[in-house]
Protein backbone atom coordinates (compact mmCIF):
# COMPACT_ATOMS: atom_id res chain seq x y z
CA UNK A 1 0.00 0.00 0.00
CA UNK A 2 1.60 3.59 -1.07
CA UNK A 3 1.72 6.29 1.76
CA UNK A 4 -0.74 8.55 -0.34
CA UNK A 5 -3.71 5.27 -0.50
CA UNK A 6 -3.27 5.20 3.17
CA UNK A 7 -3.57 8.69 4.38
CA UNK A 8 -6.79 9.04 1.89
CA UNK A 9 -8.05 5.89 3.64
CA UNK A 10 -7.55 7.62 6.84
CA UNK A 11 -9.78 10.84 5.64
CA UNK A 12 -12.34 9.08 4.60
CA UNK A 13 -13.07 6.88 7.16
CA UNK A 14 -12.53 10.22 9.75
CA UNK A 15 -15.61 11.14 7.03
CA UNK A 16 -17.80 8.53 7.46
CA UNK A 17 -17.40 8.80 11.16
CA UNK A 18 -18.09 12.13 11.19
CA UNK A 19 -21.17 11.53 9.58
CA UNK A 20 -22.43 8.43 10.92
CA UNK A 21 -21.44 9.04 14.54
CA UNK A 22 -22.90 12.68 15.61
CA UNK A 23 -20.94 14.71 18.08
CA UNK A 24 -23.97 14.44 20.91
CA UNK A 25 -23.06 10.87 21.00
CA UNK A 26 -19.55 10.94 21.67
CA UNK A 27 -19.77 13.90 24.04
CA UNK A 28 -19.66 13.31 27.33
CA UNK A 29 -22.50 14.34 29.47
CA UNK A 30 -21.87 17.72 31.31
CA UNK A 31 -21.97 17.35 35.14
CA UNK A 32 -24.41 18.99 36.77
CA UNK A 33 -23.98 22.19 38.62
CA UNK A 34 -23.13 21.60 41.73
CA UNK A 35 -22.13 23.64 45.04
CA UNK A 36 -18.55 24.10 46.09
CA UNK A 37 -17.39 23.34 49.64
CA UNK A 38 -16.96 27.12 50.31
CA UNK A 39 -20.50 28.34 48.96
CA UNK A 40 -22.50 29.55 51.65
CA UNK A 41 -25.42 31.66 52.65
CA UNK A 42 -24.37 34.34 55.35
CA UNK A 43 -26.41 32.55 57.64
CA UNK A 44 -24.63 29.61 56.98
CA UNK A 45 -21.55 30.88 57.76
CA UNK A 46 -22.16 33.12 60.88
CA UNK A 47 -23.28 29.39 62.44
CA UNK A 48 -20.25 27.83 60.77
CA UNK A 49 -17.49 30.20 62.02
CA UNK A 50 -19.45 30.92 65.55
CA UNK A 51 -20.27 27.13 65.89
CA UNK A 52 -24.14 27.96 66.42
CA UNK A 53 -23.22 30.37 69.05
CA UNK A 54 -24.00 33.40 67.05
CA UNK A 55 -22.87 37.14 67.76
CA UNK A 56 -23.50 40.18 69.33
CA UNK A 57 -23.91 43.67 67.62
CA UNK A 58 -21.00 45.95 68.94
CA UNK A 59 -19.88 49.46 68.51
CA UNK A 60 -15.99 47.99 69.48
CA UNK A 61 -15.76 47.23 65.85
CA UNK A 62 -14.64 50.44 63.00
CA UNK A 63 -16.26 49.14 59.94
CA UNK A 64 -15.26 51.55 56.84
CA UNK A 65 -16.95 50.55 53.66
CA UNK A 66 -17.43 53.07 50.60
CA UNK A 67 -21.09 54.34 50.51
CA UNK A 68 -21.31 53.94 46.73
CA UNK A 69 -19.10 51.01 45.43
CA UNK A 70 -18.33 52.08 41.30
CA UNK A 71 -16.80 48.70 40.48
CA UNK A 72 -18.37 45.74 42.72
CA UNK A 73 -15.13 44.04 41.88
CA UNK A 74 -12.79 45.97 44.09
CA UNK A 75 -14.76 47.29 47.39
CA UNK A 76 -12.00 48.73 50.35
CA UNK A 77 -12.88 47.14 53.72
CA UNK A 78 -11.30 48.33 56.64
CA UNK A 79 -11.72 47.04 60.24
CA UNK A 80 -10.48 48.34 62.94
CA UNK A 81 -11.63 46.99 66.64
CA UNK A 82 -11.12 49.18 69.62
CA UNK A 83 -10.39 46.16 72.35
CA UNK A 84 -6.96 45.39 74.07
CA UNK A 85 -4.42 42.89 72.86
CA UNK A 86 -2.73 41.99 75.59
CA UNK A 87 -2.15 38.22 76.64
CA UNK A 88 -5.03 37.23 78.76
CA UNK A 89 -7.67 39.74 76.38
CA UNK A 90 -7.21 39.85 73.17
CA UNK A 91 -9.02 39.90 69.44
CA UNK A 92 -8.39 36.01 67.84
CA UNK A 93 -9.46 36.79 64.64
CA UNK A 94 -11.59 39.29 61.88
CA UNK A 95 -13.57 37.85 59.23
CA UNK A 96 -15.50 39.94 56.53
CA UNK A 97 -18.54 38.58 55.24
CA UNK A 98 -21.15 39.47 52.57
CA UNK A 99 -24.77 38.91 52.81
CA UNK A 100 -25.83 38.78 48.67
CA UNK A 101 -23.35 37.07 47.19
CA UNK A 102 -22.90 32.98 46.37
CA UNK A 103 -20.38 32.65 49.07
CA UNK A 104 -20.51 34.75 51.95
CA UNK A 105 -17.00 34.51 53.17
CA UNK A 106 -14.67 37.48 52.05
CA UNK A 107 -11.80 37.25 53.91
CA UNK A 108 -10.75 35.79 57.17
CA UNK A 109 -7.52 37.19 59.03
CA UNK A 110 -6.13 35.64 62.52
CA UNK A 111 -4.56 37.83 65.14
CA UNK A 112 -2.37 37.00 68.23
CA UNK A 113 -1.68 39.37 71.49
CA UNK A 114 1.68 39.86 68.78
CA UNK A 115 -0.28 42.10 66.64
CA UNK A 116 -0.40 44.92 68.88
CA UNK A 117 -3.44 46.46 66.94
CA UNK A 118 -6.48 44.48 66.35
CA UNK A 119 -6.72 45.98 62.58
CA UNK A 120 -7.47 44.04 59.39
CA UNK A 121 -7.81 45.98 55.61
CA UNK A 122 -8.82 43.98 52.42
CA UNK A 123 -10.73 44.47 49.25
CA UNK A 124 -14.05 42.45 48.68
CA UNK A 125 -15.73 41.56 45.19
CA UNK A 126 -19.61 41.98 45.78
CA UNK A 127 -21.93 40.96 43.61
CA UNK A 128 -24.71 43.38 43.79
CA UNK A 129 -26.13 46.21 46.26
CA UNK A 130 -25.56 44.36 49.98
CA UNK A 131 -24.40 44.68 53.65
CA UNK A 132 -20.95 44.02 54.20
CA UNK A 133 -20.54 42.24 57.56
CA UNK A 134 -17.64 42.38 60.19
CA UNK A 135 -17.46 39.54 62.58
CA UNK A 136 -14.63 38.99 65.31
CA UNK A 137 -14.08 36.16 67.64
CA UNK A 138 -12.45 37.40 70.94
CA UNK A 139 -10.17 35.74 73.42
CA UNK A 140 -12.74 34.37 75.81
CA UNK A 141 -14.73 32.76 72.85
CA UNK A 142 -17.03 35.28 72.09
CA UNK A 143 -18.17 37.00 68.77
CA UNK A 144 -19.64 40.55 68.35
CA UNK A 145 -20.39 42.18 64.80
CA UNK A 146 -21.27 45.17 62.54
CA UNK A 147 -22.55 45.77 59.47
CA UNK A 148 -22.86 48.60 56.87
CA UNK A 149 -25.21 48.60 53.23
CA UNK A 150 -22.77 49.39 50.08
CA UNK A 151 -24.86 50.37 46.92
CA UNK A 152 -22.72 48.89 44.18
CA UNK A 153 -23.16 50.76 40.57
CA UNK A 154 -22.85 49.65 37.46
CA UNK A 155 -20.69 51.96 35.41
CA UNK A 156 -20.76 54.30 38.14
CA UNK A 157 -24.15 55.47 37.67
CA UNK A 158 -26.30 55.65 40.81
Amino acid sequence: MKRREFIQGIFAVSAVATVTFPATLLAKESPSVTKGPNDMSFEEALKVITDGKGAKESELIKLTVPEIAENGAVVPVKVNVDYPMTPTQSVKAIHVLNTANGNARCADAMLTPANAKAYFATRVKLSKTQEVVALVELSDGTFIKTAKSVKVTIGGCG
